[in-house]
Order: structure tokens, then C-alpha cells, then sequence
């Protein structure tokens, strides 16, 4: 325990010293991987897919806020989902201008959201994210998770009816887009996802702001029986059906990464817990007070008590005077 909590202070001091260069490492490697997701899933536009254009737009975004880069790797899935079907481009970009109108433009701040739901599903880990929002944000947080959860799906959509998009000249237009709305709204499998996600939230959220000891990791696993919950009730309310070795090796990575958040951030000491009550003109306050588990960092010095050079020069400087 001392050990990670020296690793924890060692962590913290060096992200104070160059905060900078680590918020640009970690949007260019969150770019990169939502890059190679878009290209592995889709690579229809054979340009995004050389290397070194990869690479490039990942270091563009390495300087730019989560609100551009959502912008940048949105303008990237509209090239790919174009080049099979302009109709379904053309919706996936009307969904998109609505959730930079409706959330983008009032509260930027959770973009990196939108870009980490895509990513942690197609690793098939995707209630780490509901946890991690619910610990770190706020309520607002459902928003880009669940676009983040559509846009998934989006690009599921088209990997999988790559074909009957591309060949279906012969449907009237009008039909056809009622066909690709159906398409996307009667996805049931979507649908749970986005409500495991929001409950996962909320609850997740809610719990974590009681004010009773050990809040955070009640709030983690509350959220997960939750979301779990809302899987169990999919698969017999709707028959989406999900496969229980994916989904328990998924909820087990997302419980340690929730954990290992809940340690760097808020790892408190519930055993020296103090109360205090105080008061003013208009308001009698009573406040709990927890203090945050921390451990100096050992400071070691190295003091050279005898030099065995300067030593040997004394001793020939003294019998040389004696002489």
C-alpha cells in the first residue's frame, strides 16, 4: 500500500511539472486509437488509411482541445461512411451538426467522452465508461456518452450493410431513407446500451455524492449491478443477447479500472474522520471532514562524510611541512 501511494505522489508530482506535454501525449494516443478504430472498421477511404496520414492527424489533434478533435474524427467517419453510401453520409452528418448544436456549443468540456464510448466498445469494455463518467463528471455526462454509443453503432451499421448500401440505385430515395432511419432506430442492441449507459450514470453519480463512508466504491458497484441489471432485462424484454464470458471479463477489466481511478483521485482515510459545526449571521454549518490518504516521498540525501583523495593530499601537505 505505501508503495502505490509513493507511486501515486511520484505520478502527481511529475504531471505538475510538465502537465502540458502529458495532455498532448494522452489526446494524440486517444486520437490515434479512435483513428485506427475508424480504419479498421470501416478503411473505405483509402487515403485515411495510409500510415502517415494516421499519424498526422493524430499529432494535429495532440494540439487541440476535445471539442476539435470530435469535429476533426467526425469529418473522418463522414469520408469513409461516403464513400459507400452518400444518403447514410448525409444522415450520420445531420446527427452529428445535432449533437455539436444541442451539447457541444453549451458545454464542450466532456467531448472526450464522444471519442472514448466508440473506443471502449469496440474493445468490449463499455461499462468501464459509464463508471468513470459518473465518478469524474456530472450529470451532463450522459449526453456525449450516449452519442458516443450511437456513433458506434453508426459505424457498426455500416460495416455490417457496407453491400446493400453501395448497390441499392434501384430504391427510391425517399425509401431508402426510411429504410436507413429504420435501420438505426429499431436497433434494440443500441437502445439497452444506452440506457445501461445512462442508468450506469446516474447512478453511479448520485451515489457517490452521500455523504456516508466508503460512497465511491459503493457508487462503483451499485453502477455495475445496475448496469448488469439493464442487460438481463434487455436480453428477456427484447432478446438482445450479449455473451456472458464478454460481458464478465469486460465488467471485471471495468471494476479495476474504476478502482485504480477511485485510488488516484480520492483515496481517503475514513478511520480519522472529524465532524465540526460552526455558524454565522444566517447559517449553522456542520461539516464532515475526511482527509485524503497520502504519504511524503522519502527525501534522500547523500552526505560524503570522508573523502579518501582529500585525505591522502592532507596527509602528504602535513608531513611535507614537517620536512
Amino acid at each position: 500500500m505505501i508503495v502505490l501511494l509513493e507511486i501515486k505522489e511520484r505520478l502527481k508530482s511529475f504531471y505538475g511539472r510538465f502537465a502540458a506535454p502529458v495532455d498532448a501525449g494522452i489526446r494524440f494516443c486517444v486520437s490515434l486509437a479512435a483513428l485506427i478504430l475508424m480504419n479498421g472498421n470501416l478503411g473505405y477511404l483509402a487515403k485515411f488509411k495510409n500510415p502517415l496520414v494516421t499519424v498526422g492527424l493524430a499529432v494535429v489533434c495532440a494540439f487541440v482541445p476535445y471539442g476539435a478533435i470530435s469535429f476533426l474524427l467526425g469529418a473522418v467517419l463522414l469520408g469513409h461512411i461516403y464513400t459507400v453510401s452518400m444518403e447514410f453520409a448525409l444522415l450520420a452528418g445531420v446527427f452529428l451538426v445535432l449533437v455539436a448544436l444541442l451539447y457541444y456549443g453549451l458545454q464542450p468540456r466532456d467531448s472526450y467522452w464522444l471519442i472514448l464510448t466508440p473506443i471502449a466498445f469496440a474493445l468490449r469494455i463499455p461499462f468501464v465508461i459509464p463508471l468513470l463518467a459518473g465518478l469524474s463528471g456530472g450529470l451532463a455526462g450522459v449526453i456525449p456518452v450516449s452519442c458516443g454509443v450511437a456513433v458506434y453503432y453508426i459505424m457498426l451499421y455500416v460495416k455490417q450493410n457496407a453491400g446493400l448500401l453501395t448497390n441499392d440505385a434501384a430504391i427510391d430515395i425517399t425509401e431508402k431513407y426510411v429504410q436507413m432511419i429504420r435501420g438505426l432506430v429499431s436497433n434494440q442492441e443500441m437502445m439497452v446500451m444506452i440506457a445501461v449507459c445512462a442508468l450506469g450514470i446516474l447512478v453511479v453519480y448520485f451515489i457517490r455524492l452521500l455523504s456516508v463512508d466508503y460512497s465511491w466504491i459503493m457508487a462503483i458497484v451499485f453502477g455495475s449491478i445496475s448496469q448488469m441489471a439493464v442487460i438481463f432485462t434487455g436480453d428477456y424484454l427484447f432478446d438482445v443477447q450479449m455473451p456472458l464470458q464478454e460481458l464478465v471479463v469486460g465488467l471485471l477489466i471495468s471494476l479495476l479500472a474504476a478502482g485504480l481511478y477511485h485510488f488516484f483521485v480520492f483515496a481517503v482515510d475514513y478511520s480519522r474522520t472529524e465532524y465540526t459545526q460552526f455558524e454565522d449571521d444566517d447559517y449553522v454549518y456542520y461539516v464532515k471532514a475526511v482527509p485524503k490518504v497520502v504519504v511524503s516521498r522519502p527525501d534522500v540525501r547523500v552526505q560524503r562524510i570522508n573523502n579518501p583523495q582529500k585525505a591522502r593530499r592532507g596527509g602528504r601537505r602535513e608531513s611535507e611541512a614537517r620536512l
